[in-house]
């Protein structure tokens, strides 16, 4: 008789297997349990748009899971992938993030069922300004209730189109911009968001490295330096931290995964910012003259390195190929990537897995930063910047005199006066408070994973620290 094959769970089954995991290693009443695990609201619009003579008809969602923090925070994808089920998932997710990241936000999520590749500009954003109003005019999009960002299929000219909207329905709210985050620069964006994901990534494994006793725990040793990296898309949380693995931590990008196939050479490695050239230029990576091109690219999935770093969609490792499986180290640079099943494999196997809610963390910390900034309406640096390089150059000065009275005995060297006289601007500032976050994030789940006998992960780990965080703000609320 044969046997049936085990069922995959769903993305938002996944989340919940993975929450119960997590809240059966807790002492928690029941009730405040399921205050935590539901969502707390779910807002459908299907809205009509003319649109080449036509009226075309269109369903988008806003999921609010938790507002134990306010205002709650989530990116707004479009894809024709987008339902009810995902979102709600997603939402979730985002509330165990923030809270593991400590952004002062709740969990929420938004999509419309869209393939944008499939419309001009012009017709985008007609159908983005009519889902923002829908949305703005229920307070769905509001600074101080429901922030959206950027997700898949949407990014800066979106967000600015939405946070014009908003504008356009709330004339006199001098808070307009913060409305939505991951804005172009020039419609009250912040330096360093476009790359904050895939920076995110690149922080968190830096700072895994740092912690010979976890590099040890995915059979690896040494630093990221020379460790071959497949990335499974090259979209812009992938392309980010291939390029800064690669060019500021010595790593080498040896398989590069997209939508019609993957590039693979073991040997030389493969040329990030030229691949993603012929990306843009190509709409693929079939044809790529400089590497080994694999048309069955989530084969390359399974192929050897030290790490994988799934960056685009949800299910992409599961029950179908977790045994093949062969890198020691994970990094969820995406939402979602490896099921619960295929997580369960994976862990008896002894991969180790840093998990989606703070490996991608990135984005939403570098949103609340934004977020910030167009609240308090001044560029972080603008205050210091000045009177901080004034301070070092006394500092630089009073040495070159002690120098000189030395007979010059010794000098700074030029390209060390250079870094240190240059004051911090928003872009430092950005970067140094993300590399803050995810030290101090990993350090909070890393404190858990080795502290207790039953938890054997660090993504049961990140649960326990972001459940507790969310329940201890429940509590301080009289609930």
């Amino acid at each position: 008789m044969a046997t049936s094959s085990p069922i995959e769970p769903s993305f938002r089954e996944s989340v919940d297997l993975m929450f119960n995991r997590a809240v059966a290693l807790m002492d928690l009443p029941p009730g405040l349990v399921e205050k935590i695990r539901v969502c707390n609201a779910t807002y459908t619009v299907r809205f009509g748009v003319r649109l080449r003579g036509d009226i075309k008809t269109f369903v988008g969602y806003r999921s609010v899971h938790s507002e134990h923090m306010e205002p709650v925070k989530g990116g707004i994808r479009f894809s024709m992938g987008v339902n009810q089920d995902e979102v709600e998932a997603l939402a979730a997710l985002m509330t165990y993030k923030c809270a593991l990241v400590e952004t002062p936000f709740g969990g929420s999520k938004g999509g419309l069922c869209i393939d944008p590749r499939e419309y001009e500009e012009h017709e985008l954003e007609r159908i983005t300004r009519r889902f923002a109003y829908e949305l703005a005019k229920r307070d769905l999009i509001h600074p101080s209730q429901n922030v959206p960002a950027p997700d898949m299929g949407t990014g800066e000219r979106e967000m600015a189109w939405m946070a014009d909207q908003y504008a356009r329905m709330n004339t006199t709210d001098i808070n307009a911009k913060a409305c939505v985050t991951g804005k172009p620069l020039n419609a009250g964006g912040i330096h360093g968001r476009v790359e904050a994901t895939g920076r995110g990534v690149q922080y968190a494994l830096r700072e895994f490295f740092r912690n010979p006793e976890d590099v040890a725990a995915a059979g690896l040793s040494g630093s990221l330096d020379g460790k071959r990296v497949i990335v499974q898309g090259l979209g812009n949380v992938g392309y980010h931290a291939a390029k800064f693995l690669s060019d500021e931590d010595g790593a080498k990008v040896i398989g590069i995964i997209e939508r019609d196939g993957a590039l693979f050479n073991a040997e030389d490695g493969l040329d990030v910012d030229d691949v993603f050239q012929w990306l843009r230029a190509n709409g693929g990576v079939k044809g790529y003259p400089k590497a080994t091109y694999v048309e069955n690219g989530a084969a390359v999935l399974e192929e050897a390195c030290d790490i994988l770093v799934p960056a685009a969609l949800e299910g992409v490792i599961n029950l179908g190929n977790a045994e093949r499986i062969q890198a020691p180290l994970i990094i969820e640079a995406a939402n979602g990537p490896v099921t619960a099943g295929a997580d369960e494999i994976l862990r008896k196997k002894g991969c180790v897995i840093i998990p989606d809610m703070y490996a991608n963390a990135g984005g939403v910390t570098v949103s609340y930063f934004e977020w910030v900034k167009n609240l308090s309406h001044i560029r972080f640096g603008r205050m210091q910047r000045r009177q901080e390089e004034a301070r070092h150059q006394l500092v630089v000065d009073e040495l070159e005199a002690l120098s000189d009275s030395m007979g010059n005995a010794w000098s700074l060297s030029p390209s060390f006066k250079a870094k240190y006289l240059r004051g911090a601007g928003e872009l430092e500032l950005v970067r140094s408070g993300l590399d803050d976050t995810m030290r101090t994030a990993y350090q909070s789940m890393r404190e858990v994973w080795h502290s207790r006998d039953d938890v054997t992960d660090l993504r049961t780990a990140a649960y326990l620290v972001s459940i507790d965080r969310v329940a201890q703000s429940y509590r301080a609320k009289g609930l």
